[in-house]
């Protein structure tokens, strides 16, 4: 059996996607949490002296790349429920004594979970600009995609760990919203990070989706805190990490 079977992950990876666009609920769901902040938020604060926001940017410029970045941390996390829920269903069972490897299975998964991930936040970036947010330029959409794609990636890659360590959809889904939510507060989505006390910055440092978030607002903005490249770097250092340690655990996932 090869390590990648191309099929194999192709077809794992369309049935996300189908599953995803035949419940028009779940994608209202996964768009009602993060709308909520941008516009509360947005409007909320609109106007407001923030200390640390960038020369010339506005609060709700500032904002839309965070809620780009926690609606795919949420969607991404939670792309390992759906490990879960198909070994409720007998699914999972099925495609584990399948003759396809398990980095096939993996990789499958997270290709769906990524696609469904940035979907949901491209939702979010186009329901935005009514609202008032300007692109710094069209030609800044083919960087922020490379952005969107590592952030999922990543995300994804640590939603597929998280599940493999557990048995019950209840139990991962306590232990991710518990995850989620520092994960978002310290990566400089919705305020910026050097106004946090100086240990609490070391720690957003090594939060993946500050480089993520940060490197959004770079494409998209035309204002980061770090160079891009740093940005760039941490995520493909983060995707790599999440995706190896995914394919990890999952290999001892047992068919039961």
């Amino acid at each position: 059996m090869s390590l990648v079977d191309p099929l194999g992950v192709y077809g794992l990876w369309l049935r996300d996607v189908k599953r995803f666009l035949r419940t028009p609920s779940q994608i209202i769901g996964s768009l009602t949490f993060p709308l909520m902040f941008l516009v509360f938020l947005g409007f909320g604060f609109s106007g407001a002296a923030i200390p640390g926001l960038p020369a010339g940017v506005d609060y709700l410029q500032y904002l839309v790349p965070g809620i780009m970045g926690f609606t795919m941390l949420l969607g991404a996390s939670f792309a390992g429920l759906a490990i879960l829920s198909d070994q409720d269903v007998g699914f999972l069972k099925e495609i584990l004594v399948a003759p396809v490897s398990r980095t096939s299975i993996v990789l499958g998964r997270i290709a769906g979970g990524s696609t469904t991930a940035i979907v949901q936040a491209v939702l979010i970036l186009a329901l935005s600009i009514p609202l008032g947010f300007e692109l710094a330029g069209w030609l800044s959409i083919p960087l922020a995609a490379v952005f969107l794609v590592l952030i999922a990636v990543t995300f994804v890659g640590f939603g597929i760990a998280l599940a493999s360590q557990f048995s019950d959809s209840e139990g991962f889904s306590l232990i991710v919203q518990f995850i989620v939510f520092p994960l978002f507060f310290l990566s400089g989505a919705i305020y910026p990070i050097s106004g946090l006390p100086q240990v609490v910055q070391y720690i957003a440092l090594i939060n993946p989706l500050t480089y993520g978030v940060d490197g959004l607002r770079a494409a998209l903005v035309g204002a980061s805190t770090y160079p891009v490249v740093v940005d760039f770097g941490a995520l493909v250092v983060s995707s790599v990490v999440m995706v190896s340690l995914g394919a990890y655990l999952f290999e001892r996932v047992e068919a039961v």
